[in-house]
């Protein structure tokens, strides 16, 4: 999912800790999936309520979010996707495809006893839904915590807020938010963050990291739209890229030759018929202007009610975490604390 620019790009390990009192637009949709992800059970099943519900994302906002507001006091404002644009389409479709063919495989595995490979291909196939978004929106209503529902990528919408200014940087693992021109982006933003590794079957620690746009733009000599032009030869979300070219050898051809549109013709015939349209996206995305950032009041009764009498989940769990979060909101309060 998103573009491959992690050899190029400068990244700045950080803590949870010197991110205290900074304010973050979330890729609400990635943050579910990666809950979804790693919060299961021996055999790869998701957590679930009596009713066979999914809640390992709710249990994730609940429980993790949370800690980040309460014991690091840092703001996140949750950012979800809106309809895809039709130039994901392809990329949709493959992303189908591998669930379905990975749920093939864990349902054998689990018939054969192997919880080992069921657990990696469960992580593989999980699926994002609608109403588990819903939910989601439901539960941070009540947590007092922002979120905006974007008209197109969250990711785009995000980098928008973060420049801005209505928040400090934009937080997802993938790197398509420095595409949007987020000036910030923070990746592992999480209690206890970890990376699952498919090829490996087994998830790794990873701290927090902070990079900065403005910084990798100078270091590697590029225009934010030659660094789109980059992602096209590497391949997006939204095209292939040019078979043999790395994100290291992008970023020398396309600073020898300032724009793809004057590469040789041996590139230039596998570039994505729809490079406009894709350059177009990622540099002017469609975005909702006019949004709400404000904290809402903690509502503790309808959480309760949301999770411990609805979704069976531990009351004295619920309210220990609830009075972490109301012990928190005394302590920042201030308007730039928020931002």
């Amino acid at each position: 999912m998103g573009v491959n620019l992690a050899p190029i790009v400068t990244r700045h390990p950080t803590t949870l800790a010197s991110l205290r009192g900074r304010s973050v637009a979330v890729d609400g949709n990635l943050e579910l999936y990666q809950f979804l992800s790693i919060m299961r059970m021996r055999d790869g099943r998701p957590l679930m309520d009596s009713h066979g519900r999914v809640t390992s994302h709710l249990n994730g906002l609940m429980f993790r979010t949370s800690r980040l507001l309460a014991d690091f006091g840092i703001r996140p404002v949750f950012v979800f996707d809106g309809p895809p644009p039709d130039l994901k389409r392809a990329e949709i479709a493959k992303r189908r495809e591998v669930r379905e063919k990975a749920q093939r495989e864990y349902e054998a595995a689990v018939a054969a006893g192997d919880l080992k490979t069921a657990w990696s291909k469960a992580v593989t196939s999980t699926r994002l839904t609608r109403g588990m978004v819903d939910d989601a929106k439901i539960l941070l209503g009540y947590l007092g915590i922002p979120w905006v529902q974007a008209p197109s990528e969250g990711e785009a919408q995000a980098a928008f807020l973060a420049r801005r200014g209505d928040v400090w940087a934009a937080a997802s693992k993938d790197y398509d938010s420095l595409l949007f021109g987020a000036p910030r982006l923070v990746r592992f933003l999480a209690v206890g963050s970890s990376e699952f590794l498919p090829s490996q079957g087994r998830s790794r620690a990873v701290p927090p990291e902070v990079i900065d746009l403005e910084e990798n733009l100078h270091g590697l000599g590029l225009t934010r739209e030659q660094l789109v032009d980059v992602a096209v030869l590497v391949g997006t979300d939204f095209n292939q890229g040019v078979r043999g070219i790395g994100p290291k050898t992008a970023v020398k051809r396309v600073r020898e030759w300032g724009s793809v549109d004057r590469a040789p013709t041996e590139i230039r015939i596998h570039l994505p018929a729809e490079l406009a349209e894709i350059r177009d996206f990622f540099l002017h995305p469609p975005i909702a202007e006019a949004v709400d950032l404000s904290r809402r009041p903690l509502n503790p009764e309808a959480v309760r009610h949301f999770l411990c009498d609805e979704r069976a989940f531990s009351l004295e769990r619920v309210n220990r975490a609830l009075a972490m979060l109301e012990g928190s909101r005394g302590r920042s309060a201030r308007l730039e604390d928020f931002r």
